[in-house]
C-alpha cells in the first residue's frame, strides 16, 4: 500500500484576501472550488502548476474569530528557484515574520498567520 500526499488545509477567515496573497506571495492558482449548496462554506484547492501537491483553502460562513494557531510550530515549506527575487517580494509585501540567515531559509505570514517556509532550490 503507498501513500502520496495530496493536499493541506488551511482554515482562512476572508478568502479572497488569502487568494490575492497566495497568488501574489507564492504564484499560486486556484485549481477547483467547491460551495455548499446552504452557503456554509467555500473549499479552495490552490496549484503551483508544477506538482501534485496542493494548498486547500477552506472558508467557514459562521467563523467570525480568528484561529488559534497555536505556538506556531507547524507550515509548509515552499522551494524557489529565485530565492533573492522571493526575499525582495516578500520584504516589499512585508510578510517575512522570521529570517534564519545562517540556514538560508526565511518565513513568511499569511493573512492568518500561519507561517510558509521559503526554502532556497539547492
Amino acid at each position: 500500500m503507498d501513500f502520496t500526499i495530496d493536499h493541506f488545509n488551511i482554515n482562512v477567515l476572508d478568502l479572497e484576501k488569502s487568494l490575492a496573497f497566495y497568488e501574489k506571495a507564492l504564484g499560486l492558482t486556484e485549481l477547483r472550488r467547491k460551495t455548499a449548496t446552504d452557503g456554509s462554506y467555500v473549499i479552495v484547492f490552490l496549484t503551483d502548476n508544477q506538482s501534485a501537491n496542493k494548498v486547500e483553502l477552506t472558508w467557514l460562513k459562521d467563523r467570525k474569530v480568528p484561529y488559534d494557531l497555536g505556538d506556531e510550530e507547524f507550515h509548509i515549506a515552499f522551494k524557489t528557484d529565485d530565492f533573492h527575487a522571493a526575499h525582495a517580494l516578500h520584504e516589499k509585501m512585508g510578510c517575512i515574520c522570521y529570517e534564519n540567515k545562517e540556514m538560508g531559509i526565511y518565513f513568511i505570514n499569511d493573512p492568518d498567520g500561519y507561517w510558509l517556509e521559503i526554502v532556497p532550490a539547492r
